[in-house]
């Protein structure tokens, strides 16, 4: 079999557990916001905690596009699914990437079959889309570094083992250069691990059935082998953080997708089945003009997201592609969770149908990884730096 024959195999099996058993069972969960185990459990079993692990390291090593394909899937059944592993990916992305052999050989392999979790935690109370100006410090302390501050919306927080953690290193002795650093923490899962503290538990409109909290490091001691990429690291955390955050905007593009599609199969049925004055919904012209401008912009996005996987895999620059794609996508996803809504009537506002899930998850996507408003200036700046 080719490569292609496999990724669709793939793509085919997961199409199915979704249908059979995410579909039917997300409410169970999201509801009462309730972390899905077994499901969590059954997608380690597929090996997508090593989606895109480099394959020596025991992971998949999907390209790009594989990838986005089964966020899309993911996200058609239940979004969070996906927040499940994008954190835990994005972590190990940073490790592959910019880790030593050693820290590879440490992490990645445990990492790859979900034995070991893993999050990123870049935001701070006052820090968000001015990641720059983030508090947390990092200082030296022979060959040990110590910990302190505050972190917000760390996904998978408490259940990870392994955390990306972005920290300030101060200029001057005995360091030559200060700057962001990256850090990463080993922790017991829980909410009490050395001196990091689960500090709370972030209550959500949407994407609830994971963890979103927020973390607290008091005095936490760490060794200098955590320093990821070792001296090399001092000062360049932020700039290999939003180097993987590429790949983490390529991955929102896609739960958009995702989410979008469910919305507009979710509207096309129902607008199929629901009778006004005598006949279905769907031939009453201001609902098929509806249906019709939702199935065009859930086309668009899907090809742009697919555009920004297929140069990511090319290795081409993806900053403007990864973020028109999650732009358009994330906004996407939101105006069609309406629109469903909205075709669904009063049916739309009762948790009997899934549409108010899609219109309370569709949110976070155009706020994760770069507001809409961030991924703007990104694309603006792309563009500009073209002429």
């Amino acid at each position: 079999m080719t490569d292609v024959d496999v990724a669709e195999e793939m793509i085919v099996t997961l199409r199915d557990w979704v249908e059979s058993v995410v579909i039917p069972h997300a409410s169970e969960f999201e509801l009462p916001d309730k972390y899905p185990t077994d499901m969590a459990h059954q997608m380690a079993d597929f090996g997508l905690f090593g989606a895109t692990i480099p394959s020596e390291y025991g992971g998949l090593d999907l390209d790009n596009m594989t990838y986005a394909r089964v966020i899309e899937e993911l996200s058609r059944g239940w979004m969070s699914l996906a927040g499940i592993i994008n954190s835990h990916l994005i972590c190990a992305k940073l490790i592959s990437k910019f880790g030593s052999e050693e820290q590879k050989q440490r992490w990645l392999p445990s990492m790859a079959t979900g034995e070991l979790r893993g999050c990123f935690s870049l935001s701070e109370p006052d820090s968000g889309s001015d990641a720059g100006a983030l508090r947390c410090q990092a200082k030296r302390d022979g060959d040990e570094w110590i910990i302190n501050g505050t972190k917000m919306w760390v996904t998978n927080g408490e259940k990870a083992g392994v955390v990306a953690l972005l920290a300030r290193v101060p200029e001057g002795d005995p360091e030559p250069a200060g700057g962001i650093s990256c850090f990463i923490v080993e922790k017991t899962p829980g909410k009490k691990s050395g001196g990091i503290t689960v500090s709370r538990k972030i209550d959500k409109l949407g994407y609830r059935g994971l963890e979103t909290v927020e973390m607290s490091y008091s005095d936490h001691r760490l060794s200098h082998d955590q320093l990821l990429g070792g001296n090399e690291g001092i000062g360049n955390g932020l700039r290999w953080a939003l180097t993987a955050l590429e790949q983490g905007r390529i991955n929102v593009a896609a739960r958009g997708v995702g989410v979008a599609q469910a919305a507009y199969d979710a509207a096309l049925a129902y607008a199929k089945e629901r009778e006004t004055f005598g006949r279905p919904i769907s031939q009453h012209q201001a609902i098929a003009f509806k249906l019709a401008e939702m199935a065009t912009k859930l086309e668009a996005a899907r090809l742009l997201t697919y555009e920004a996987a297929r140069k990511a895999d090319a290795g081409e620059r993806v900053d403007l592609a990864a973020g028109m794609a999650k732009l358009f996508a994330s906004e996407t996803a939101s105006e069609l969770a309406l629109d469903a809504m909205r075709i669904h009537g009063g049916n739309g506002f009762s948790t009997e149908y899934p549409v108010e899930r899609y219109y309370r998850d569709a949110p976070l996507m155009i706020i994760g990884e770069g507001t809409s408003e961030i991924q703007k200036l990104v694309i603006s700046r792309a563009l500009l730096a073209e002429d």
